[in-house]
Order: structure tokens, then sequence, then C-alpha cells
């Protein structure tokens, strides 16, 4: 990984922004110039770097050019008019919106599961939804051992995954009723606080919801299974960092808990947690600003001998949107085919 890179950030204002400075530092990504974008309203702000103090500019056409590679962390309307003027530019787009990640030309990956598929990029690249993520790579090691039927996956995702306002809504909420004072609803569609919202994004004609449509769709293209049988309903709980999901996988044959435990211990990205007996079970506090998924409560489905019920949980923030993308950087460097 020696090749040096200049890196524009898009969306550095924003919580996604944050960590994806943070994790750059962390993992030193071989950075050489850093630009940090955003709208016009978050332009003049600074952000730190390096020991350095960054400033942010209005996102423009020619921020791009000469840059090797461009972090997208903007609306889904944003990135589609973005990221093709990155790609056009001469720099690899790397997305965290919705805008691509169903084209055929666009590579949708989980570094630890289709990496592979990175070499087929045409100058755009998608990360999955934050939900998406977790599922998949814990999905991923089983089913080298089984065939999955079928899966359901109930998420409960926490307030950053609507963004910076939607925490500080909480936040108000959670004043505003201490002090017996009504609250202001902007970011959800019900209050948020002391309470669970099972809608995250908005309602199709099926019933389900843009996020569960994209759990389903997302899983099948990283996985490479086109028929893979899932469903999901989506929750936002009044927690502030971390997604979970309590999942259900239906296999063709039966697939017990401690087998399970083993695979998932020996494969990347992921960390077991599973004694419950002794309080040994990942909770969203406990996953917040770490990189792994983690997962336990790892138990035979009692509806289905060939069923294995068991509950994970990541950051948001880091896996679900900023670190899984600075790893295909850094497996793109290693593979040459950056």
């Amino acid at each position: 990984m020696s090749r040096e890179l200049t890196v524009a950030l898009v969306g550095a204002s924003g919580v996604v922004g944050t960590e994806f400075l943070r994790t750059m530092e962390e993992r030193a990504l071989p950075v050489k110039e850093l630009r940090l974008l955003a709208t016009k309203r978050s332009a003049g702000q600074t952000r730190r770097f390096r020991g350095e103090d960054l400033t942010i500019a209005e996102t423009t056409t020619e921020a791009f050019q000469g840059a090797d590679i461009a972090f997208i962390s903007a609306s889904t309307a944003a990135s589609k008019e973005l990221c093709p003027i990155a790609r056009d530019a001469g720099a690899i787009a790397f997305d965290d919106s919705s805008a691509f990640r169903q084209h055929p030309d666009v590579p949708l990956v989980v570094p630890e599961v289709n990496p592979a598929d990175l070499r087929d990029h045409r100058g755009i690249i998608a990360t999955p939804n934050c939900s998406t993520v977790p599922l998949v790579l814990a999905l991923w090691p089983l089913m080298a051992e089984r065939r999955v039927t079928r899966v359901i996956a109930d998420t409960y995702q926490s307030t950053s995954g609507a963004g910076t306002a939607a925490m500080a809504e909480l936040g108000e909420q959670l004043q505003a009723l201490a002090q017996e004072q009504p609250v202001t609803i902007e970011n959800f569609p019900k209050q948020i606080a002391y309470n669970a919202i099972p809608q995250v994004d908005a309602f199709l004609e099926d019933g389900y919801t843009k996020e569960e449509w994209k759990m389903l769709v997302e899983s099948r293209k990283i996985l490479h299974q086109p028929d893979l049988p899932l469903s999901a309903t989506c929750v936002r709980i009044p927690t502030l960092v971390s997604h979970a999901i309590a999942a259900h996988v239906d296999f063709d044959a039966p697939l017990a808990a401690a087998e399970a435990r083993t695979l998932w211990a020996g494969q990347s990205g992921l960390t077991v947690v599973d004694d419950p007996l002794h309080g040994g079970y990942p909770t969203p506090l406990d996953c917040a600003a770490q990189d792994a998924v983690f997962v336990g409560r790892a138990r035979q489905d009692a509806s289905n001998p060939n069923g294995l019920a068991f509950w994970c949980v990541t950051d948001n923030l880091r896996k679900g949107a900023a670190l899984n993308m600075v790893q295909m950087v850094e497996w793109m460097l290693d593979d040459g085919c950056l």
C-alpha cells in the first residue's frame, strides 16, 4: 500500500464525514492531500486531520480535478450528480447513498465478502446500506457450509442513521420530556424519545419500506444470490449509534449454534460475543466506536430444526459506512486495481 492518494471527501461536515476522518487517520490510509467538501452552508468550517486544521470548501465540479478517489457521503440526489462528475474528472467515486447500488455496472461491496467485485468497477463503487452490511457479513461464513432457504431480519436502528439533526432531535425530545414540555418532531414520523418506530424511510406499495427493500436487493447482489428469500422489518429506536439485527435463518440442513460460532470466529470482520448466561452478548452501546460486526445469542430456531436464530450489532457510522469504504480502498491498493 505504498501509493499516496489525493482524496476528496464530500459531506465532511456530517456525522459520517467525521467518521471518515477518524478512520483514515486510525488506519493510516496513505493520504497525500485531503480536500474537505460540503454544502455552501458548511463551507469555512474546519476539521482536524493528523494534527492539522483543514478548512471545508464548497463542493464544486473543479474540486475533483486531480483527485485519485472521492468519498461521497451526501443525499441520493447529490450523489447522482456528483459521482459521475468525480468519475469523469479521473477519480474513483465511493458512494454511500442508494443512488447507484442497484446499477449493474456499479460494484456493491463488503470487502470481507465480495472484494473481487471491486476489479470490475467503472469509476463508481457503492457501499451497502448500514443495516445490510452486518447482515451479509454474519451470513457469509454460514453460507459456505449450508444453503440458505430463508432469512428473516428485524433491525433496531439508531438515530445516527438519519443524520446529525436526528441525533440532536432525540436529545431535545428527552430534555423536553424531562421538563414536562411538548416535544418537536421534525426528522422522524413520530416521537423517537421513549419510543420505537417501525418505519425507516418511506413506505412502498407492498407495505415494506425502502429500507427493508434495500436489505433484500442489496443482500442478493453482494452475496451473488439473486433469488435469496429475505424479509426485513426495520425499526428506529432511541439510541445514538449502532444498528442491531435479530436474524432468523433457515438452511437446507441443521446448523448447530456451536458450529455457527466456530464459523463466525474464523471470519474476518466478525467478533463473537456469546455467553448470555454471564451477560455475554453485544449491545449498541458496547459496539459504538468499534470496527467489527459483533454476533451472539446463537441458538436453534424453536420453529424450525434447520433454523438458526442470532443477534448482531455494529457501529453504523463505521463498518456501516466510513470504515467499509476505506477498507475497499485498502483492498484495491493491495490488489493493484485502484
